[in-house]
């Protein structure tokens, strides 16, 4: 049977990876260096050849911080966040930004949830800015450089950019340059650095008593849930299928059973570990969607989620975790988590973007599942 961690020698050689910090195009061309990154351009590229799914590394690794002196020093109005509604790892700093009340102090651009061309020159698909405010329904065009896609971004940021052009960005709107790609390292930012302008700055989701534990929930969330889905929705073999799915049911297995104990994954108090565990398992199942008409009245529409269909993880649905279940429809209920929750964005996405996996993007119906309703989690005290 596969185990649940990784082995010490490959997490060692993605933390090496993970580390390098590529030269914004100003800064590569001070101190002399190449700005041409290359990675893998979309996550079909990241499929190895024996048919296993591979993530690459985010490439811009740097940190906002609230020393005034440093060079991404935390002020409001400097910052931008670029995300799309349809990927969880954005949904993570979505989600930090309303809980820390960072609304008013750094601005927010969705980017349409279909893939498209992002040049006339090359074949390559990716995320794309609408045209126009009404053009997409939750996207916008980008409002400060004048972007057509998310890879004009990169380009701007380190001129030569070959690599995967990915969201979310953490933007300069001074130097004009992406400060960083990676979601872990954001919501990090977002949750001590900015507390000086915050909403909520007494709020800490990555408390000191609790960081051993969140870092271990963590590793085993990132590796055989977030990234462990994709790794059986992309797997183009059997193997690298099976032990991907193996591995997802066993970690969603363990986390039913602490959510059986205690309200929160590290105990009973809201930490970082359980938003990046919510953003992949609101993608598991039905939604309940539910919009006004411009006569007063509530359309209801039935969405099949993603992971469950489209990624083949449908061994065992999540309503059939009752804790896990109830913890999703809890977490879903914290004030403002909702607003980061775009179901129409995720279909969208999910059955427009990979052709591979659904060449005729048939949009597939279920049951419906309201996120709203109640749950039991306050057994464990609020």
């Amino acid at each position: 049977m596969p185990t649940l961690a990784t082995s010490s020698s490959l997490l060692l050689t993605r933390r090496l990876l993970a580390a390098r910090t590529f030269p914004t195009s100003s800064a590569a061309a001070a101190a002399g260096y190449s700005t041409t990154v290359k990675m893998a351009r979309s996550a079909l590229d990241e499929v190895t050849d024996t048919g296993a799914f591979d993530r690459s590394p985010s490439t811009f690794r740097s940190s906002v911080s609230s020393d005034a002196s440093a060079r991404f020093p935390a002020v409001p109005g400097r910052y931008h966040l670029y995300v799309s509604y349809a990927c969880p790892w954005a949904s993570r700093c979505l989600a930090f930004l309303k809980l820390k009340g960072l609304d008013h102090a750094i601005g927010v651009t969705a980017v349409k949830p279909i893939f498209e061309r992002t040049k006339e020159t090359d074949d390559h698909l990716g995320w794309i800015f609408p045209a126009t405010a009404d053009e997409e329904p939750g996207a916008e065009p980008d409002p400060f450089n004048g972007a057509k896609s998310v890879r004009e971004l990169y380009e701007i940021a380190s001129t030569n950019y070959a690599g995967k052009p990915t969201v979310p960005v953490l933007w300069d709107k001074q130097l004009k340059t992406v400060v960083n790609n990676e979601s872990s390292e954001i919501i990090r930012m977002l949750n001590t650095e900015f507390n000086d302008i915050a909403g909520n700055p007494g709020l800490d989701l990555y408390p000191v008593h609790l960081r051993a534990s969140i870092d271990e929930i963590n590793e085993l969330v990132y590796d055989a849930i977030n990234n462990g889905v994709y790794k059986c929705g992309f797997a183009k073999k059997q193997g690298p299928y099976d032990e991907a799915v193996t591995r997802l049911y066993e970690a969603l297995d363990k986390c039913e059973q602490i959510l059986g104990k205690q309200r929160y994954i590290c105990g009973n108090q809201l930490t970082e570990a359980d938003i990046r565990l919510f953003v992949t398992l609101i993608r598991f199942d039905e939604f309940l969607s539910s919009t006004s008409s411009k006569i007063g009245e509530v359309c209801t529409t039935s969405l099949m989620h993603v992971y469950a269909v489209h990624f083949k993880c449908n061994k065992k649905l999540l309503r059939e975790h009752p804790n896990l279940f109830n913890y999703t429809k809890d977490i879903y209920q914290i004030p403002g988590i909702s607003s980061t929750v775009n179901m129409e964005h995720i279909r969208k996405h999910y059955y427009g973007s990979h052709p591979s996996i659904n060449p005729y993007r048939i949009i597939p119906v279920g049951p419906n599942i309201d996120y709203n309703a109640p749950n039991d989690r306050e057994r464990f005290g609020s």
